[in-house]
């Protein structure tokens, strides 16, 4: 339509007329003059008006779908950092707990041997040249560590100390093929030289070759003078295997070693000697034997009852 006079004043007519229908409707309620006109373009235009509906509604359903999607993943997200967050904080907690324990053991040893212990976490292992079986430790001069001083966990002999640095110390474990220390057997004080082998057992040569060892015989270590580089009464290990003297002066034994050397983590360093040798009192307690299950067998003669009953005889 083009705009025109006569077109402007037709839609100032049309508006007044719009106003006016609205205003004789409201006023009327459901009396209302123009209800019938109301109903009759209902049913004309209802149809459309559905199907324009149904047109738009899957695209508004579609758009909504997107943004609760987005929403969606949005918390899927959220939850995933906790739940990652929540798996760190449990496998923190459950080396906390391992190191709880760790500490607890080795501050038994300390305290049933009466050694004054400088404690320290294993920051590496091994040395940067070389095949020897060395750990580095997070403790040093400015700790009050020396040079050959005594290294022990929970489970007995870990080492001794063999470079210090200001804040950071090198341990030779016990066994490095050049680590050696003085045994001293539980029970009847047989000494001997124990020797690291690598991955394999502690080979120990005692001074007696007549001694009588058995496996299962338990050694600690015997002390060195002035207590360095080794304080008594630290546990070495148990005796595995026993060569025959065959009338060696020195007999023969490959004892396995309480700590478990590439499973370090918590140690500590023996800043202070016992006043006395504590003699096997650090030593673990001996695991009870299980006992042996007896089976009881019954043998009833032949041609006696058995339950009432005599057999019977083959035909």
């Amino acid at each position: 339509m083009r705009d025109t006079r006569e077109s402007r004043l037709l839609l100032v007519l049309l508006v007044a007329v719009a106003f006016a229908l609205i205003t004789v409707d409201i006023r009327g309620g459901e009396d209302s003059p123009v209800d019938g006109a109301r109903q009759a373009a209902a049913t004309v235009f209802g149809p459309i008006e559905n199907g324009v509906s149904a047109a738009v509604d899957p695209v508004g359903n579609a758009v909504s779908a997107i943004r609760d999607s987005g929403e969606r993943h949005d918390r899927i997200a959220t939850l995933e950092k906790e739940n990652a967050a929540l798996k760190a904080r449990l496998g923190s907690d459950d080396r906390n707990r391992s190191r709880l324990k760790q500490l607890d053991r080795m501050l038994k040893v300390a305290g049933t041997g009466q050694y004054g212990i400088k404690g320290a976490e294993v920051i590496a292992i091994g040395a940067a040249q070389g095949f020897s079986w060395t750990i580095t430790i997070d403790a040093g001069a400015a700790d009050g560590i020396e040079r050959d001083m005594t290294v022990l966990n929970g489970d007995g002999l870990v080492g001794r100390v063999t470079t210090v640095g200001p804040n950071t110390a090198t341990v030779l474990l016990a066994n490095d093929p050049d680590f050696t220390v003085g045994t001293r057997m539980e029970g009847n004080d047989e000494l001997g030289f124990a020797s690291g082998q690598g991955d394999g057992p502690l080979r120990v040569e005692l001074l007696n070759g007549k001694a009588e060892i058995k496996r299962g015989d338990r050694l600690v270590t015997f002390g060195s003078q002035a207590d360095k580089p080794f304080v008594p009464g630290v546990p070495v290990g148990v005796v595995n295997r026993v060569d025959p003297s065959g009338g060696d002066l020195t007999r023969t034994l490959y004892v396995t070693p309480y700590v478990s050397f590439t499973k370090l983590d918590i140690v500590g360093v023996v800043v202070q000697a016992p006043g006395k040798d504590p003699r096997d009192t650090v030593l673990p307690d001996k695991p009870k034997p299980k006992p042996t299950p007896t089976v009881t067998v019954t043998v009833t003669p032949s041609g006696l009852p058995v339950d009432g009953q005599y057999p019977q005889e083959e035909q």
